[in-house]
């Protein structure tokens, strides 16, 4: 089943349920994703695509957590927070830290990366490999460990 399908199918069960705040958050989903696919009028969205969307929403949420909690908004706070555990319901599952260090860990001696200057191939390498899997700034710092 694609995304897509699974979001309308979700979207009508949120409707029997009555769930507000879910309907909301899959209904915003699903307008990203239309609306990238209408950029790209020619074909349809590839999986690696849609997974992207769903990274972009996924942080736009996170990062309006941390801009309400260091305001002080709780009742704003409670809202993205729930909100972020209905777009994480879409996302692969997460790698644990020492996973992704492992997947680090390889793709450096396969590329033969030896200091900070090689950081940018490193992570050019392990982001198709790692993308939607783990956050960025865990893979930023685990990349920043390993090579120094």
């Amino acid at each position: 089943m694609s995304l897509l399908e699974r979001l309308n199918n979700d979207m009508k069960q949120a409707m029997r349920d009555k769930a507000k705040d879910q309907l909301s958050v899959i209904r915003m989903l699903k307008s990203s994703l239309q609306n990238e696919a209408l950029k790209k009028a020619d074909r349809e969205l590839t999986e690696e695509e849609e997974l992207t969307i769903l990274s972009r929403e996924l942080k736009q949420r996170k990062d309006s957590l941390q801009e309400f909690e260091n305001a002080g908004r709780i009742d704003l706070v409670d809202k993205v927070r729930i909100e972020i555990g209905y777009v994480e319901a879409y996302m692969p599952k997460q790698l644990s830290e020492e996973e992704v260090s492992t997947i680090v860990s390889e793709t450096i001696e396969e590329i033969n990366a030896s200091s900070k200057a090689d950081m940018g191939r490193v992570m050019g390498a392990l982001m198709p490999k790692l993308k939607g899997k783990a956050d960025g700034s865990l893979i930023n710092k685990l990349v920043q460990q390993h090579l120094s």
